[in-house]
Protein backbone atom coordinates (compact mmCIF):
# COMPACT_ATOMS: atom_id res chain seq x y z
CA UNK A 1 0.00 0.00 0.00
CA UNK A 2 1.31 3.48 -1.16
CA UNK A 3 2.58 5.34 2.13
CA UNK A 4 -0.06 8.68 2.11
CA UNK A 5 1.32 12.48 2.35
CA UNK A 6 -0.07 14.78 4.37
CA UNK A 7 0.86 18.76 4.52
CA UNK A 8 0.57 20.46 8.25
CA UNK A 9 0.67 23.88 8.09
CA UNK A 10 1.74 25.34 11.05
CA UNK A 11 3.33 22.13 13.18
CA UNK A 12 5.01 23.99 15.50
CA UNK A 13 1.78 25.59 16.62
CA UNK A 14 0.15 22.76 19.42
CA UNK A 15 -2.40 21.71 17.03
CA UNK A 16 -0.30 21.21 14.17
CA UNK A 17 2.53 19.34 16.75
CA UNK A 18 -0.80 16.91 17.56
CA UNK A 19 -1.77 16.61 14.05
CA UNK A 20 2.09 15.66 13.05
CA UNK A 21 2.11 13.25 15.92
CA UNK A 22 -1.14 11.45 14.96
CA UNK A 23 -0.98 11.32 10.92
CA UNK A 24 2.49 9.77 11.52
CA UNK A 25 1.43 7.37 14.38
CA UNK A 26 -1.30 6.48 12.06
CA UNK A 27 1.54 5.73 9.37
CA UNK A 28 1.19 8.80 7.09
CA UNK A 29 4.12 10.65 5.35
CA UNK A 30 3.72 14.38 7.27
CA UNK A 31 5.48 17.32 5.48
CA UNK A 32 5.78 19.44 8.69
CA UNK A 33 5.79 23.24 7.45
CA UNK A 34 6.75 26.13 9.95
CA UNK A 35 8.72 29.33 9.69
CA UNK A 36 11.30 27.65 11.94
CA UNK A 37 12.91 24.09 11.85
CA UNK A 38 10.45 21.98 13.90
CA UNK A 39 11.73 20.00 16.97
CA UNK A 40 11.15 16.36 17.78
CA UNK A 41 9.85 15.38 14.97
CA UNK A 42 7.82 11.92 15.22
CA UNK A 43 9.29 9.12 12.48
CA UNK A 44 7.59 9.55 9.23
CA UNK A 45 7.49 13.05 9.48
CA UNK A 46 10.29 15.58 7.98
CA UNK A 47 10.06 19.64 8.44
CA UNK A 48 9.73 22.02 4.91
CA UNK A 49 10.38 24.93 5.56
CA UNK A 50 8.67 26.49 2.63
CA UNK A 51 7.00 29.79 3.37
CA UNK A 52 2.90 29.40 3.42
CA UNK A 53 2.89 32.93 1.49
CA UNK A 54 4.43 31.37 -1.88
CA UNK A 55 2.02 28.89 -2.52
CA UNK A 56 2.83 27.79 -5.64
CA UNK A 57 6.54 27.19 -4.21
CA UNK A 58 5.13 25.39 -1.17
CA UNK A 59 2.72 23.56 -3.30
CA UNK A 60 5.94 22.47 -5.60
CA UNK A 61 8.03 21.43 -2.51
CA UNK A 62 4.32 19.36 -0.95
CA UNK A 63 3.99 17.41 -4.18
CA UNK A 64 1.46 14.47 -4.04
CA UNK A 65 0.10 15.80 -0.80
CA UNK A 66 -3.63 14.68 0.00
CA UNK A 67 -4.29 16.05 2.46
CA UNK A 68 -3.49 19.71 3.78
CA UNK A 69 -4.47 20.61 7.64
CA UNK A 70 -4.72 24.01 7.95
CA UNK A 71 -3.15 24.79 11.61
CA UNK A 72 -2.19 28.21 11.29
CA UNK A 73 -3.73 30.55 13.81
CA UNK A 74 -2.55 34.07 14.46
CA UNK A 75 -2.04 36.03 17.32
CA UNK A 76 -5.67 37.53 18.64
CA UNK A 77 -4.30 40.89 17.86
CA UNK A 78 -3.68 39.78 14.64
CA UNK A 79 -6.67 37.90 13.34
CA UNK A 80 -7.92 40.88 11.64
CA UNK A 81 -4.94 41.38 9.07
CA UNK A 82 -3.93 38.00 8.98
CA UNK A 83 -6.53 35.25 9.35
CA UNK A 84 -8.15 35.39 5.93
CA UNK A 85 -4.38 35.91 3.64
CA UNK A 86 -2.80 33.05 5.53
CA UNK A 87 -6.29 30.70 5.11
CA UNK A 88 -6.09 32.06 1.43
CA UNK A 89 -2.37 30.79 0.82
CA UNK A 90 -3.62 27.33 2.84
CA UNK A 91 -6.76 27.38 -0.21
CA UNK A 92 -4.36 28.00 -2.77
CA UNK A 93 -1.70 25.15 -1.98
CA UNK A 94 -4.49 22.81 -1.58
CA UNK A 95 -6.25 23.91 -4.55
CA UNK A 96 -2.77 23.27 -6.00
CA UNK A 97 -2.33 19.84 -5.01
CA UNK A 98 -6.04 19.11 -5.47
CA UNK A 99 -5.71 17.94 -2.32
CA UNK A 100 -8.46 17.34 1.08
CA UNK A 101 -8.41 20.72 2.99
CA UNK A 102 -8.57 20.26 6.56
CA UNK A 103 -9.27 23.62 9.21
CA UNK A 104 -10.03 23.58 12.89
CA UNK A 105 -13.22 25.21 13.72
CA UNK A 106 -14.43 26.57 16.76
CA UNK A 107 -18.09 28.14 17.64
CA UNK A 108 -17.24 32.03 17.61
CA UNK A 109 -19.78 32.40 14.60
CA UNK A 110 -22.54 31.23 16.25
CA UNK A 111 -22.99 34.19 18.35
CA UNK A 112 -24.15 35.20 22.17
CA UNK A 113 -27.61 33.90 20.81
CA UNK A 114 -26.64 30.36 20.30
CA UNK A 115 -28.37 27.10 22.07
CA UNK A 116 -27.01 24.81 24.22
CA UNK A 117 -26.87 22.08 21.92
CA UNK A 118 -24.86 22.90 18.68
CA UNK A 119 -25.25 21.01 15.63
CA UNK A 120 -23.82 21.77 11.80
CA UNK A 121 -26.95 22.83 10.60
CA UNK A 122 -27.20 25.33 13.58
CA UNK A 123 -27.04 28.68 11.94
CA UNK A 124 -24.35 30.86 12.28
CA UNK A 125 -25.30 34.51 13.63
CA UNK A 126 -22.03 36.08 14.71
CA UNK A 127 -22.26 38.76 17.15
CA UNK A 128 -18.25 39.81 18.16
CA UNK A 129 -16.13 40.82 15.18
CA UNK A 130 -13.84 37.20 15.47
CA UNK A 131 -16.90 35.39 14.80
CA UNK A 132 -17.67 37.61 11.61
CA UNK A 133 -13.86 36.52 10.50
CA UNK A 134 -14.72 32.67 11.22
CA UNK A 135 -18.00 32.79 8.98
CA UNK A 136 -16.23 34.84 5.98
CA UNK A 137 -13.96 32.35 6.07
CA UNK A 138 -15.87 29.08 6.07
CA UNK A 139 -18.34 31.13 3.59
CA UNK A 140 -14.93 31.61 1.51
CA UNK A 141 -13.84 27.86 2.41
CA UNK A 142 -17.26 26.46 0.60
CA UNK A 143 -17.79 28.55 -2.25
CA UNK A 144 -13.72 27.45 -3.20
CA UNK A 145 -14.55 23.89 -2.86
CA UNK A 146 -18.17 24.00 -4.35
CA UNK A 147 -16.15 25.64 -7.33
CA UNK A 148 -14.41 22.29 -8.13
CA UNK A 149 -11.28 23.13 -7.24
CA UNK A 150 -10.73 21.28 -3.82
CA UNK A 151 -12.82 19.05 -1.40
CA UNK A 152 -12.81 20.76 1.92
CA UNK A 153 -13.57 19.80 5.54
CA UNK A 154 -13.90 21.54 8.65
CA UNK A 155 -13.87 20.11 12.12
CA UNK A 156 -15.18 22.42 14.59
CA UNK A 157 -14.42 22.26 18.61
CA UNK A 158 -14.11 23.24 21.48
CA UNK A 159 -11.49 25.51 23.13
CA UNK A 160 -8.16 23.32 23.19
CA UNK A 161 -6.46 22.04 25.73
CA UNK A 162 -3.97 19.59 26.06
CA UNK A 163 -0.34 19.00 24.44
CA UNK A 164 1.49 22.01 25.97
CA UNK A 165 1.21 26.05 26.37
CA UNK A 166 -1.11 28.41 25.04
CA UNK A 167 -4.66 27.39 26.14
CA UNK A 168 -7.55 29.26 28.70
CA UNK A 169 -6.05 26.33 30.98
CA UNK A 170 -2.65 27.04 31.16
CA UNK A 171 -2.77 30.83 30.43
CA UNK A 172 -5.58 31.50 33.01
CA UNK A 173 -7.14 28.58 35.06
CA UNK A 174 -4.12 26.72 36.85
CA UNK A 175 -1.96 30.17 36.45
CA UNK A 176 -1.09 29.66 40.26
CA UNK A 177 -2.00 26.10 40.51
CA UNK A 178 1.44 25.79 42.32
CA UNK A 179 -0.13 28.15 44.96
CA UNK A 180 -3.30 26.54 45.38
CA UNK A 181 -5.63 28.84 43.27
CA UNK A 182 -7.43 27.98 40.42
CA UNK A 183 -9.29 31.13 38.33
CA UNK A 184 -11.99 30.27 36.22
CA UNK A 185 -13.54 32.73 33.19
CA UNK A 186 -17.28 32.57 34.14
CA UNK A 187 -20.11 30.59 36.14
CA UNK A 188 -19.11 27.73 37.66
CA UNK A 189 -22.33 25.97 36.42
CA UNK A 190 -22.34 27.10 33.59
CA UNK A 191 -21.62 23.89 30.66
CA UNK A 192 -18.36 24.90 28.27
CA UNK A 193 -17.47 22.58 25.36
CA UNK A 194 -13.58 21.18 25.19
CA UNK A 195 -11.22 20.11 22.71
CA UNK A 196 -8.09 17.56 24.26
CA UNK A 197 -5.95 17.71 21.38
CA UNK A 198 -4.76 14.57 21.23
CA UNK A 199 -8.52 13.20 20.29
CA UNK A 200 -8.84 16.00 18.22
CA UNK A 201 -5.56 14.96 16.23
CA UNK A 202 -6.75 11.86 16.11
CA UNK A 203 -10.00 12.53 14.89
CA UNK A 204 -8.52 14.77 12.16
CA UNK A 205 -6.63 11.31 11.06
CA UNK A 206 -9.79 9.18 10.99
CA UNK A 207 -11.50 12.05 8.52
CA UNK A 208 -8.94 12.21 6.33
CA UNK A 209 -8.78 8.48 5.95
CA UNK A 210 -12.53 8.32 5.76
CA UNK A 211 -12.49 10.84 2.98
CA UNK A 212 -9.71 9.67 0.63
CA UNK A 213 -10.57 7.18 -1.86
CA UNK A 214 -14.63 7.54 -1.89
CA UNK A 215 -17.14 10.15 -3.40
CA UNK A 216 -18.30 12.84 -0.78
CA UNK A 217 -19.78 16.74 -0.73
CA UNK A 218 -17.27 19.08 -1.98
CA UNK A 219 -17.56 20.88 1.57
CA UNK A 220 -18.27 19.59 5.29
CA UNK A 221 -18.75 20.36 8.46
CA UNK A 222 -18.35 17.88 11.27
CA UNK A 223 -18.34 18.32 14.97
CA UNK A 224 -15.92 17.10 17.25
CA UNK A 225 -17.91 16.73 20.73
CA UNK A 226 -15.37 16.73 23.05
CA UNK A 227 -15.36 17.40 26.70
CA UNK A 228 -18.70 19.70 27.93
CA UNK A 229 -17.57 20.26 31.05
CA UNK A 230 -19.00 22.81 33.82
CA UNK A 231 -16.65 25.15 35.80
CA UNK A 232 -16.78 23.44 38.72
CA UNK A 233 -16.83 19.95 36.96
CA UNK A 234 -13.55 21.49 35.40
CA UNK A 235 -11.87 22.83 38.66
CA UNK A 236 -12.82 19.54 40.40
CA UNK A 237 -11.15 17.43 37.37
CA UNK A 238 -7.82 19.91 37.76
CA UNK A 239 -7.80 19.93 41.77
CA UNK A 240 -7.47 15.76 41.67
CA UNK A 241 -5.71 15.40 39.07
CA UNK A 242 -3.18 17.76 41.11
CA UNK A 243 -3.48 16.17 43.86
CA UNK A 244 -2.45 12.48 41.82
CA UNK A 245 0.87 14.02 41.08
CA UNK A 246 1.47 15.40 44.68
CA UNK A 247 0.58 19.37 43.73
CA UNK A 248 -2.09 19.38 46.54
CA UNK A 249 -1.49 22.77 48.39
CA UNK A 250 -1.12 22.95 52.23
CA UNK A 251 -3.78 25.62 53.09
CA UNK A 252 -6.22 24.06 50.84
CA UNK A 253 -7.10 24.92 47.29
CA UNK A 254 -8.69 28.59 46.32
CA UNK A 255 -10.75 29.25 43.24
CA UNK A 256 -11.82 32.60 42.16
CA UNK A 257 -13.36 34.19 38.70
CA UNK A 258 -12.10 36.71 36.10
CA UNK A 259 -12.44 40.21 36.46
CA UNK A 260 -13.92 41.01 33.05
CA UNK A 261 -15.23 44.71 33.92
CA UNK A 262 -11.14 45.26 34.65
CA UNK A 263 -10.00 44.06 31.19
CA UNK A 264 -12.39 45.31 29.43
CA UNK A 265 -11.24 49.17 30.64
CA UNK A 266 -7.81 47.33 30.11
CA UNK A 267 -8.84 46.81 27.04
CA UNK A 268 -9.31 50.52 26.17
CA UNK A 269 -4.96 50.77 26.25
CA UNK A 270 -3.88 47.15 25.95
CA UNK A 271 -5.26 45.19 22.47
CA UNK A 272 -4.72 41.53 23.42
CA UNK A 273 -6.73 42.26 26.66
CA UNK A 274 -9.75 44.18 24.16
CA UNK A 275 -9.60 41.34 21.78
CA UNK A 276 -9.92 38.20 24.94
CA UNK A 277 -13.08 40.89 26.14
CA UNK A 278 -14.57 40.41 23.69
CA UNK A 279 -14.82 36.40 23.44
CA UNK A 280 -16.16 36.65 27.35
CA UNK A 281 -19.83 35.46 26.01
CA UNK A 282 -18.44 32.25 25.56
CA UNK A 283 -17.99 31.58 29.33
CA UNK A 284 -21.30 32.68 30.27
CA UNK A 285 -23.71 30.78 27.41
CA UNK A 286 -24.22 27.39 28.02
CA UNK A 287 -22.71 25.41 24.82
CA UNK A 288 -21.93 21.54 23.65
CA UNK A 289 -21.21 20.42 20.51
CA UNK A 290 -23.22 17.59 19.19
CA UNK A 291 -21.33 14.85 17.65
CA UNK A 292 -23.23 12.46 16.18
CA UNK A 293 -22.48 12.75 12.10
CA UNK A 294 -18.98 12.64 13.02
CA UNK A 295 -19.72 9.73 15.17
CA UNK A 296 -21.35 8.20 12.18
CA UNK A 297 -19.14 8.77 9.89
CA UNK A 298 -15.81 7.89 11.66
CA UNK A 299 -17.16 4.90 14.27
CA UNK A 300 -16.35 6.08 18.01
CA UNK A 301 -14.81 8.98 18.67
CA UNK A 302 -11.00 8.75 20.14
CA UNK A 303 -11.70 10.27 23.29
CA UNK A 304 -9.81 10.60 26.35
CA UNK A 305 -11.43 10.40 29.54
CA UNK A 306 -11.42 13.97 30.84
CA UNK A 307 -9.78 12.98 34.18
CA UNK A 308 -6.90 11.26 32.25
CA UNK A 309 -7.05 14.14 29.43
CA UNK A 310 -6.77 16.84 32.93
CA UNK A 311 -3.78 14.57 34.14
CA UNK A 312 -1.85 14.46 31.14
CA UNK A 313 -2.49 18.01 30.45
CA UNK A 314 -1.13 19.20 33.34
CA UNK A 315 2.08 16.75 32.67
CA UNK A 316 2.46 18.14 29.52
CA UNK A 317 2.68 21.67 31.43
CA UNK A 318 5.79 20.44 33.10
CA UNK A 319 3.84 19.67 36.80
CA UNK A 320 5.69 16.25 36.77
CA UNK A 321 4.74 14.12 39.87
CA UNK A 322 6.51 15.25 42.49
CA UNK A 323 6.35 10.75 43.89
CA UNK A 324 7.40 8.90 40.36
CA UNK A 325 5.45 5.66 41.04
CA UNK A 326 2.69 8.06 40.30
CA UNK A 327 3.40 8.37 36.92
CA UNK A 328 2.98 4.63 36.72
Amino acid sequence: MTTRTVLVLGANGRLGAAATAAFAEAGWRVLAQARRTPTNLPLGAEPLLAPLDDPEGLAKAAAGAAVVVHAVNPLYTDWEDQLLPLARSGLDVAARLGALFMLPGNVYAFGEGMPAILSEDTPEQPTCGKGRLRAALEAEIRARAEAGRFRAVIVRAGDFYGSGEGSWLDLSIIKSLKRGRLVYPGPLDVPHAWAYLPDLARTFVAVAETSLGRDGPAFETLHFEGHTLTGAQLLDLIESAACELGLAPAKGWRRGGMPWEFIRLAGLFAPMLRAVAEMSFLWRIPHALDGARLSARIGPLPMTPPAEAIRQALIDLGFAPRNPMAAE
